[in-house]
């Protein structure tokens, strides 16, 4: 009996494929060989924009795309955010589909890489044709996935570059905080919403030490985030990218816009001069968030200057920066933000 069921499961095996499994086999990385014969249907260089969220990776996508031959859109969270790219094939069903025998479109290897490329260059290059571009480029804030979020992007775009945007860390967490509290997100607890109140009734405690906008979970969270988030897209971009990989600071940005543009320009391997400059000042004067911001909640978002580097010197209290300090003191030095922890 258990031979002639042996048989039977090699005759299934023979027609149908392998049996299903509750698990697939983990989506393997595209080759080379892979990477030149789709470059042959979608040939645009491409680029990735990553960054902690609130940490000007918007302002980076509108100014990058100012270059008359580099595209960038927003937020298609590839790599970034579930349920992902790979959700397209990330399935025992799908990988059987992908790799089965009688598929012999397949050579003897799983589709998979090839699948996710594809559905990727096809979303960005649609975009770029139409906007008469031959580089094009995502942005999409990496801000809970970290360094699997490198990882996977180099699975499937090894020729890509990277380019990651830092903010200090605790104008991060200023601009996290009232986004969330203009928007009086869901996530809120009862201590947030009477911060709410009392920010409307009156905001100079908020200002002179004496109130803070923070509940030390808050401040623990997103500091332990933002240093995870430094720490693993570095080491991993520097790691798997090399000379692919670029990294900055926004307050840099804001201090000499031109000359930070025309260096990622050069990365992306186009030139840019000084006609741009104007234009790059121009742009740089919206800021799209503070007005949707002003729409939402105006009483609280006119509170905080919108983009500025330096607002969490106004705001935090003396037990604020001890917390922060305690959490993500160590990366503020490491990132050239303060020189050591006496601050």
């Amino acid at each position: 009996m258990q031979f002639l069921a042996r048989i039977k499961s090699a005759a299934r095996i023979l027609l149908k494929g392998d049996t299903k499994k509750n698990k697939r086999n983990p989506i393997p990385a595209i080759t080379p060989e892979e990477v030149a014969e789709i470059k042959q249907f979608f040939p645009r260089e491409k680029f990735f924009i990553f960054g902690h969220a609130r940490s000007g990776t918007t302002l980076l996508m509108r100014l990058i795309r100012l270059h008359p031959e580099v595209h960038c859109n927003y937020q298609a969270h590839f790599f970034t955010r579930q349920p992902l790219l790979k959700s397209l094939v990330n399935t025992p069903e799908v990988e059987e589909w992908l790799t089965r025998k009688s598929n012999r479109w397949n050579q003897g290897r799983d589709l998979s890489p090839l699948v996710l490329r594809a559905a990727a260059d096809f979303i960005m290059e649609r975009d770029a044709i139409r906007e008469g571009k031959r580089i094009v480029g995502d942005k999409s804030p990496s801000s809970t996935i970290h360094g699997q979020a490198v990882r996977d992007m180099h699975a499937v775009y090894p020729d890509a570059k990277l380019v990651y945007i830092v903010r200090d860390g605790r104008d991060v967490l200023i601009s996290e905080r009232f986004r969330n509290l203009v928007e009086e997100s869901k996530f809120l607890k009862i201590e947030d919403k009477r911060i709410i109140e009392e920010l409307r009734k009156d905001q100079a405690q908020f200002t002179n030490g004496t109130r803070s906008i923070f509940t030390e979970a808050v401040i623990r969270r997103v500091a332990k985030g933002w240093v995870t988030n430094l720490q693993e897209t570095e080491d991993e971009g520097r790691r798997l990218l090399g000379e692919n990989y670029y990294g900055m600071r926004y307050e840099d940005l804001l201090a000499h816009p031109f000359d930070e543009m025309q260096k990622l320009w050069k990365f992306l391997g186009v030139q840019a001069d000084r006609s741009l400059e104007k234009t790059i000042v121009e742009e740089m004067t919206s800021n799209p968030d503070e007005e949707w911001q002003a729409r939402r909640n105006g009483d609280i978002s006119s509170f905080l200057p919108k983009g500025q580097a330096g607002n969490w010197a106004r705001l935090f209290t003396e037990k604020d920066k001890a917390v922060f300090k305690e959490a993500a003191g160590e990366m503020l030095v490491k990132w050239g933000y303060e020189k050591d922890l006496n601050w």
